[in-house]
């Protein structure tokens, strides 16, 4: 089957009518981001945010009259509205489609978060997952970096998501480790930019959360984008997170940044789990000496000001990275090294926040050698 054109998509929505009456819903500028990949159409109608409610009914008509139109193997259509500012903190995207209920069978959603990229957060978010599997956990994780999403390489995954029944109207997710995965990595090829708005990216962020056929699961692992714009802001809101983990390095640039993501979810009332220091420091496998390169402690410092658990430290490591880069996750496949200790010891902490104290054991003495 050929894959449906925009300029297709275009016409057939020029033919429906503004609901003033005044041409049609292109003309009138509510049609925006047109994306269109292996069949599946998405878009946005930009509408009054007074005459929200009764636009569903046209949100509902303009999506099945695309999901019609030879070529198109779903239709998803976004309901956006532009407000006047508020007094209220950060960006707000109106969409009727919402995730306050959470995802069905999933105990726990906790947020991996960043202020800012490059400071090992999906990285982070991989291996904490994979500890929390290691406590006999059912974990899965999605990749809500919808702009550079990682965890398909992180996992060593490849190949597209199978349909999970003959309607083809869900996918099921993919599998490594014991641990379900999604990622829009897996619909996209891996050089293919993600120019999408906020509306857009919740629309795909719903999808993968409530449109996978996730198994039941304790905790599901959320690697968040970084930074704390749009998309990170209503997640948070429209999203029932357990909780948050914070990552930073120990440099005060970075946590300039990541007091923002921690205000953030703060403002939205999400609680802080902790902050975990990445490449806190580095030995040297010459001369075995401990180098603090981007400075040390400061996240601890700054966990100590906030009020916030601090988790641990995770040392700049070459074979952390090695086995990052090569789909082998550390704590996956060396199970008795110090680094799947340390996370073994943080996902601990994060468990026991989330319910009281279980599976709550002492901390192992973890001593990084070379």
């Amino acid at each position: 089957m050929t894959e449906v054109t925009k300029e297709q998509v275009l016409a057939e929505l020029k033919r429906i009518a503004a609901p003033d009456g005044r041409g049609n819903i292109v003309s009138a500028g509510l049609v925006t981001d047109i994306v269109i990949n292996e069949g599946q159409v998405m878009f946005a109608l930009n509408v009054d945010p007074q005459h929200l409610k009764t636009m569903e009914q046209l949100q509902v008509f303009v999506q099945k009259a695309i999901a019609a139109l030879p070529g198109v193997k779903k239709a998803t259509v976004a309901l956006t509205a532009e407000r006047a500012p508020t007094r209220e903190v950060g960006p707000k995207v109106s969409s009727t489609q919402t995730l306050k209920n959470g995802v069905p069978g999933v105990k726990h959603l906790i947020a991996v978060a960043s202020g800012k990229g490059g400071v090992g957060k999906s990285t982070t978010a991989i291996n904490l997952a994979l500890a929390l599997k290691s406590l006999g956990l059912r974990v899965g994780v999605l990749d809500a970096d919808v702009y550079g999403p990682s965890m398909p390489k992180l996992f060593g995954l490849h190949g597209k998501p199978e349909a999970s029944d003959a309607t083809g109207k869900r996918m099921k997710p993919m599998q490594r480790f014991g641990v379900e995965v999604a990622s829009i990595g897996f619909l996209v090829d891996e050089d293919t930019p993600m120019i999408w708005r906020g509306p857009m990216v919740m629309s795909a962020l719903t999808q993968l959360l409530r449109e996978v056929a996730w198994s039941e699961m304790d905790v599901m692992v959320i690697d968040m984008p970084p930074g704390t714009g749009d998309a990170q802001l209503t997640l948070a809101q429209q999203t029932p997170l357990s909780g948050a983990v914070i990552v930073s390095t120990p440099q005060d640039l970075a946590l300039i940044d990541a007091r923002k993501g921690i205000n953030m979810f703060k403002k939205v009332n999400v609680p802080l789990l902790g902050i975990i220091e990445n490449m806190s420091y580095f030995i040297c496998d010459k001369c075995n000496k401990r180098h603090e390169i981007f400075g040390h402690g400061g996240a601890k410092a700054e966990a100590a000001r906030l009020g916030v658990p601090f988790l641990g430290e995770v040392p700049l490591d070459l074979k952390l990275r090695e086995r990052s880069d090569s789909g082998e996750p550390i704590v996956a496949t060396e199970p008795d090294s110090p680094h799947t200790l340390n996370y073994q010891n943080m996902a601990r902490q994060v468990w026991a926040s989330l319910e009281g104290g279980a599976l709550t054991k002492p901390a192992p003495n973890i001593v990084f050698e070379n």
